[in-house]
């Protein structure tokens, strides 16, 4: 092999060799899926965007955490959909380091969002006097904006140096890419490649960390009162449903790429390796659609006015 990087200008993407028989009907399916994704969200995003009364932190943030969702499903559906109906399953070494980017920095934007609504409901509940001087309109607008920036800045950095790596080697044991799996073909590992996802880890880990010791001032506080125990079951636990349903999918697929064998079938490894671009961005706009009494009521009135 030659020692240099543009050697390797495509990679190989396994998982769907066994799937000639009914691929047809995969692609019907997941095509159905997308279009399931794309409908749910943008009707939270419309209907928050264009309701004043919605223009509330919780919203925001809600609106954020779907346009994500969207976001981080275009890294995926549009080139899997693609695969599908192709007899060969390809992706540039650019398009792999891209997709790459928009599906780490997806994740790490949702654990962000999640983590603004955790905090907003915690001053909220916790801290009801102070709420609306510290969830003023440039503070919500700060907190969005690195809310974004953060995590594509980390992940910028870490594509950076999956780019500048050498690499030996062209097969990605997966359906879509991820930067482990293309560092783990660099001819010499460099030191900043382990170095770099640890950092990473540590901050997405940070904000677990930091969401769930939110949660559990909030209902410490909650057994305390019947008034914050109803706005908790109304507020608090949707995001709590949504992020326990972000958490294990990511687990699902950290799984995969850690402890992944030849032993499980190929089809399981595929809904581990996916299960977090399927469920999370249709449950969370249902959970809040459904929950959240205002984006409810305000659903229904645009569903019978035109009806």
């Amino acid at each position: 092999m030659m020692d240099n990087v543009s050697v390797v200008s495509m990679f190989t993407l396994s998982g769907l060799s066994g799937t000639a028989h009914y691929r047809v009907t995969l692609f019907i399916l997941t095509l159905l899926c997308y279009c399931v994704i794309w409908l749910v969200n943008v009707t939270i995003i419309v209907t928050i965007i264009v309701d004043k009364n919605l223009h509330e932190p919780m919203y925001i943030f809600l609106c954020n955490l779907c346009i994500n969702g969207l976001y981080g499903t275009a890294g995926f559906y549009p080139k899997f959909l693609s695969d599908l109906l192709s007899p060969s399953h390809v992706i540039s070494y650019s398009g792999c380091l891209l997709q790459g980017f928009v599906l780490h920095s997806s994740v790490c934007a949702d654990f962000s969002i999640l983590l603004l609504m955790a905090y907003d409901r915690y001053v909220a509940i916790c801290q009801p006097l102070i709420y609306h001087s510290v969830m003023t309109k440039g503070k919500i607008g700060m907190f969005v904006f690195f809310a974004w920036l953060v995590p594509h800045y980390l992940v910028l950095v870490s594509t950076i140096t999956t780019a500048i790596t050498k690499i030996c080697g062209s097969h990605i044991p997966k359906i879509y890419c991820i930067n482990y799996l293309v560092n783990r073909l660099a001819c010499t590992p460099p030191l900043a490649s382990a170095i770099v996802p640890a950092l990473n880890y540590t901050v997405c880990l940070l904000h677990v960390a930091f969401i769930f010791w939110s949660y559990m001032y909030v209902i410490r506080n909650c057994l305390h009162s019947g008034e914050n125990r109803s706005k908790f079951m109304q507020t608090c636990l949707p995001h709590l449903l949504c992020l326990n349903t972000f958490v294990i999918s990511m687990l699902f697929d950290l799984m995969y790429v850690r402890f992944g064998t030849s032993t499980i079938p190929q089809g399981v490894k595929n809904f581990m390796a996916i299960e977090f671009l399927i469920v999370p961005p249709i449950l969370n706009p249902l959970i809040y659609g459904l929950k959240l009494t205002q984006i409810r009521n305000r659903i229904v009135q645009v569903f019978l006015r035109k009806y």
